[in-house]
């Protein structure tokens, strides 16, 4: 019988929240993934945005291909021609299963190649949350926003407002064990047990909230020139993320211990799963992956959110166990991408993917010949013809990182084996001008094979009008209220009837 796949994944977990790779975080499971699997210590985003990239992830292809460049943006339809994953493992006879936040648009019900699934999104409400639901049932009714208060409180750390045993990664969890418990086992599974946490607001429930403390933490990484390194997008995400007016070095090192210890509250949860498993003695006979969507630039260069490709935003866990087919300690560093999960997951279930179109590749194969392939992609609002001017492009390679954002008209470009934290640009500088036009080459041609010519101007890069910045301070600030509990925050003699109404955005 085929392997079993278990795929952990998580929402805004960076790339080096690993304790194999960070003595400040405690992960002792993701730890021990990594030394009895593989760790891919170059994996990127394809788009550094929730919804592109999990459309990305779950067909295998990059956003030029799909067509999803951002969070409004639908998802295509699941077509023979266009399977998922979860599609082309059920259709080979696995029980697929999903558990927790999938994001998928323009149906959040959809099952999208999913046996059963059972649902817990951000901002969700009942009946269709189930998450949600449940606590109503457990008597929770006051906890409107159990993953944290958003909107002006998004960064500021703030405990969960549930105990440990009722918070969401604990319920992804038990929602996953159960499934383990009562799946036919009779054929293989794929179970992708997915987590909101670490995205913010960050609030761990006790005693995790006090795992780590503020003073603890080190201070965000400040380039001297952090700023020039800015696009149109940090100045958007800080504003409407209320971060834009000014920073609290105590509170930035409070952010990254409530963040921290969200990331040990998966990584012990994911322990639980793993005990399940090797109770069952199906351990060495399932694949297990882990990875995230994004990472979260957590005040690096005096920034917050995601929606770039610098190192903190775009850089990604992926790690792999499965003893038949990955190493035990192994570290790759080739670039890869959540578009390998794909056809590694095909691969391992012995799926063809002959016509699939996957931009992927099979990750055992690229740990075997790290030269697989000569860069991995990524693309952010470049579609349609009114987001043009908003859209950043990224040709990763493992020396090199290139990055065009035409908002600014303005290309950067990264030599990672002297700056491998990203903190001085090397575009226009004498002596990289060559690399620089190398990878711009190289990302055009990727660009254009995908037929996304309103992007270029025959071999560069088309000139757009430049998108407008708010000229009041006070504009562009953003409310996330869950809209199914509106009336919930309307107080009988108190509240202005005028108001304008919750936001669900």
């Amino acid at each position: 019988m085929p392997p079993n796949i278990l795929f952990i994944f998580t929402d805004q977990q960076r790339g080096d929240t690993l304790g194999a790779v960070n003595p400040v975080i405690r992960t002792p499971v993701l730890d021990r993934l990594c030394a009895e699997g593989t760790h891919f210590t170059q994996a990127h985003t394809p788009a550094p945005v929730c919804v592109p990239a999990r459309c990305s992830l779950i067909f295998g292809q990059y956003a030029t291909r799909t067509g999803c460049y951002e969070n409004n943006y639908p998802m295509p339809a699941v077509t023979p021609d266009r399977p998922t994953f979860m599609s082309a493992l059920a259709a080979a006879g696995y029980e697929t299963h999903g558990v927790g936040k999938m994001h998928f648009t323009p149906d959040p019900a959809a099952m999208r190649g999913f046996t059963s699934r059972v649902i817990s999104e951000e901002l969700g409400g009942p009946p269709l949350d189930q998450f949600q639901a449940g606590l109503i049932e457990q008597g929770y009714h006051d906890v409107t926003e159990p993953q944290g208060v958003r909107g002006e409180m998004y960064y500021i750390p703030q405990r969960s407002p549930l105990p440990a045993h009722a918070h969401n990664s604990h319920w992804v969890a038990d929602r996953s064990i159960e499934y383990l418990r009562q799946r036919d086992r009779a054929r293989p599974f794929l179970l992708w047990s997915s987590f909101i946490a670490p995205h913010p607001p960050f609030s761990p429930p006790a005693p995790w909230h006090k795992l780590y403390r503020g003073p603890e933490m080190p201070l965000p990484k400040r380039p001297p020139d952090a700023h020039n390194l800015w696009t149109h997008i940090n100045r958007m995400q800080n504003r409407y993320k209320f971060r834009d007016a000014g920073l609290d070095d105590r509170l930035l090192q409070m952010m990254k211990a409530y963040y921290y210890a969200q990331v040990s509250f998966i990584d012990y949860n994911v322990g639980r799963i793993l005990a399940e498993l090797e109770a069952q003695g199906e351990l060495d006979d399932t694949l297990i992956l882990w990875a995230s969507d994004h990472g979260e630039f957590l005040g690096d260069y005096d920034c917050f959110g995601k929606r770039s490709f610098l190192r903190s935003a775009a850089h990604v866990p992926l790690v792999v166990r499965y003893p038949a087919r990955f190493g035990r300690g192994e570290r790759v560093a080739a670039p890869a991408s959540l578009v390998d999960i794909m056809p590694t997951f095909l691969a391992a279930a012995g799926v063809a993917a002959d016509g699939l179109a996957l931009d992927g590749v099979d990750l055992a194969a690229l740990a075997d010949e790290p030269r697989l392939r000569p860069a991995v992609f990524g693309h952010y609002q470049a579609g349609p013809a009114d987001a043009y001017n908003r859209a950043a492009y990224m040709a990763l390679t493992e020396r090199w990182k290139y990055i065009y954002s035409a908002a600014e008209n303005r290309e950067f470009l990264f030599d990672l084996r002297v700056d491998p934290e990203e903190t001085r640009n090397r575009a226009e500088t004498v002596g990289y001008l060559e690399q620089t036009a190398a990878l711009r080459r190289l990302m055009i041609e990727q660009v254009r094979s995908a037929g996304r010519e309103q992007a270029l101007d025959g071999d560069g890069w088309r000139a757009y009008p430049p998108p407008a910045f708010y000229a009041d301070p006070d504009a562009g600030l953003l409310f996330q209220d869950p809209a199914w509990a509106a009336d919930r925050f309307r107080i009988s003699g108190y509240t202005n009837d005028d108001s304008a109404p919750a936001q669900n955005v």
